[in-house]
């Protein structure tokens, strides 16, 4: 009988370890699943050129940044201060702009834009070089030069497209070649007055460097 009990307990500890073991094997997926899931990234991370990592904190930089710029934006919109302030800034713009209302407006806004683009081009091409070869270089200048031609530039955008919606600048040849013609004269001028001033601008700096 002792034999006969000894015997069966024998057989379920056998049946139980082997059970035991079963589920582990079964379970160990499961739980290496984890482990890799957490293991994975960090590859990635690694795998990752420093360009890439860069580019990607750059791009979540970029997108909390305009976030914060919408929100900031919707709460300056919402104020009542921000709106006088903002109106204070405009009615004199409408003022001046309702006086320069005559007919020849567009035209003349055209002509100085494309002296502007003129004169800052042919300063940040020639007039650097001729500097250049007089031994003298200003990086505020070259600067100045490059923002000031940005400005022609969009500002040449800008009055081409208000004229081509409020007047009818645009639709006449004569009128833009014109005002591009005299604009280019004047840029000329201004180029060589800037370029003057620029050498003259030079010679000071090398003779303070030379009493140095």
């Amino acid at each position: 009988m002792v034999s006969f009990a000894l015997r069966l307990i024998l057989v379920f500890s056998c049946l139980g370890i082997a059970q035991a073991q079963d589920d582990s094997n079964s379970s160990s997926p499961v739980d290496r699943a984890p482990a890799e899931a957490a293991e994975s990234p960090r590859e990635d991370q690694d795998s990752k050129s420093p360009l890439e990592t860069a580019k990607e904190t750059a791009a979540d930089w970029e997108e909390k940044t305009a976030e914060e710029v919408a929100k900031l934006a919707k709460q300056v919109d919402q104020e009542p201060i921000a709106r006088t302030v903002s109106a204070g800034i405009l009615q004199p713009i409408y003022a001046l702009a309702e006086k320069l209302a005559f007919r020849s407006f567009h035209w003349v806004a055209f002509a100085l834009m494309v002296s502007g683009v003129v004169s800052y081009t042919l300063q940040l091409v020639l007039g650097k070089l001729i500097v250049l070869t007089r031994l003298g270089f200003s990086f505020k200048e070259i600067t100045s030069d490059a923002v000031g031609l940005a400005i022609s530039v969009f500002g040449l955008v800008l009055t081409t497209q208000a004229a081509a919606e409020n007047s009818t600048f645009t639709q006449s040849p004569f009128a833009v070649i014109s005002a591009t013609v005299v604009g280019f004269i004047v840029g000329v001028i201004l180029y060589f007055w800037g370029q003057s001033q620029e050498l003259q601008a030079a010679a000071g700096r090398s003779q303070v460097a030379a009493h140095r």
